[in-house]
């Protein structure tokens, strides 16, 4: 099976590249050549997909499967059918779970879940892209499916203010510093981890079932974000100290925490993953976070320059504590 990832050597994409090369998977990359992370066996085409005047020699290639792991816009899925129509069997959009309706009316979400969140335009932008590749589909017979990642990471940290690809909250917590957990920390959460994430991933490339179908695959493991913090914390070898904000008085003192917060991770989220396990029988999230967790930590430990402190976070943070206090 030949497979062209664009993108490929992301948080998500390279423990899925990896796990496509063991399945024996034709793996070609399309990317800048910008990324230290290097794959045995995966075939590099150079270029941008967005530079027209650079992909050449992607159109002389016809493809099993074509997955975009940097699409976000309606114009990046034009460009895409444009480019891949008539030369693919199966294009794969990576979408967001943030999609589905905020806040939702029902706590535990499957596919059919609506999709609408009106506070954040990233996930607005990844619904407009879902809504023209089923159009594709229906009216063009563009062979598309549709995956929606929750919070997932393998080289990140996966935590509402002061993580992802910053390192400031575990320094915070290193140093003994307050770090903020929005609400009163008893919602309900889940966090996957890259390599499973990949298992069910892999199974949908070439799944001609999987056509005209969206699937989210995350983890069952719930987690409160009191409990979340807390095994970050241990994992440091550190008691967490922590300040509960409500979310709106978190948003209201530092707006930009307004999409990641309010319109995601504010409150409780349950996934049903029985679709993806239907489909891909094969699939089963056995990472706890717990272990996941300090294989990441372990990952940062290794290269001092992967330990991102952003002081224009530490600002914020310090701003929303300061203003909680004055209250």
């Amino acid at each position: 099976m030949k497979v062209l990832f664009i993108g490929g050597t992301g948080n998500i994409s390279t423990p899925t590249s990896r796990l496509a090369l063991e399945r024996g998977i034709d793996l070609y990359h399309l990317n800048r050549g910008n990324t230290k992370v290097l794959l045995s066996g995966v075939k590099t085409i150079l270029g941008d997909i967005n530079n027209p005047k650079e992909l050449s020699e992607l159109a002389k290639h016809q493809w099993d499967v074509v997955v975009n792991w940097i699409a976000f816009t309606p114009e990046d899925i034009e460009r895409d059918i444009s480019l891949f129509k008539r030369k693919t069997k199966q294009y794969i959009f990576i979408s967001s779970a943030s999609c589905y309706q905020t806040p939702l009316s029902y706590p535990i979400i499957t596919e059919s879940t609506p999709l609408c969140n009106n506070l954040w335009d990233y996930s607005q932008d990844k619904i407009r892209c879902e809504d023209r590749l089923m159009q594709a589909y229906r009216e063009e017979g563009f062979p598309i499916t549709i995956v929606r990642p929750s919070l997932t990471y393998d080289t990140v940290i996966p935590i509402a203010i002061g993580g992802f690809k910053e390192y400031t909250t575990p320094d915070r917590i290193l140093k003994g510093k307050e770090i903020i957990v929005h609400g009163d920390g008893t919602s309900l959460w889940t966090v996957t981890h890259s390599d499973d994430f990949a298992i069910g991933f892999v199974g949908l490339l070439g799944l001609t079932q999987g056509i005209g179908h969206a699937f989210h695959i995350t983890s069952d493991e719930i987690l409160s974000w009191n409990m979340i913090y807390k095994i970050l914390a241990e994992s440091l070898g550190r008691d967490a100290n922590i300040v509960h904000i409500a979310s709106d008085f978190i948003c209201k003192i530092e707006p930009s925490f307004t999409g990641t917060l309010l319109a995601d991770k504010a409150e409780s989220v349950i996934f049903d993953n029985t679709k993806i396990k239907t489909f891909v029988p094969q699939f089963k999230a056995t990472i706890t976070f717990a272990t996941g967790i300090k294989r990441t930590l372990k990952w940062l430990d290794e290269d001092p320059e992967r330990k991102f402190v952003n002081p224009d976070t530490n600002e914020k943070i310090e701003n929303i504590l300061y203003a909680y206090r004055s209250i």
